[in-house]
């Protein structure tokens, strides 16, 4: 049976990997917009697709770099749910 203390533990190695898995395109996500944004206030061009279609570019670039990262990841995580549930069960 599970306690208070092991459950909290399962839950912030889980957000941990969430929150490690979805950083770099965060990251590249602000930071594009922030660029973005400071273009469009110098330039006073308020165009949506120009604020979206580089947002959107840059994430799947990164995405497609940081593939290898994300799957270790994520494969170390259920790799330890794996273990959790095997120590919890049996």
């Amino acid at each position: 049976m599970l306690n208070q203390a092991e459950v909290i533990a399962i839950m912030r190695d889980a957000i941990y990997t969430v929150i490690a898995a979805a950083a770099p395109m965060l990251i590249v996500g602000i930071v594009i917009g922030l660029i973005v944004s400071i273009f469009q206030a110098t330039t006073q061009i308020n165009e949506q697709t120009l604020a979206f279609v580089p947002k959107i570019v840059a994430i799947m670039l990164t995405l497609l770099v940081c593939a290898g990262y994300i799957m270790n990841k994520l494969t170390g995580f259920i790799e330890r749910a794996y273990e959790y549930i095997n120590r919890f069960t049996g």
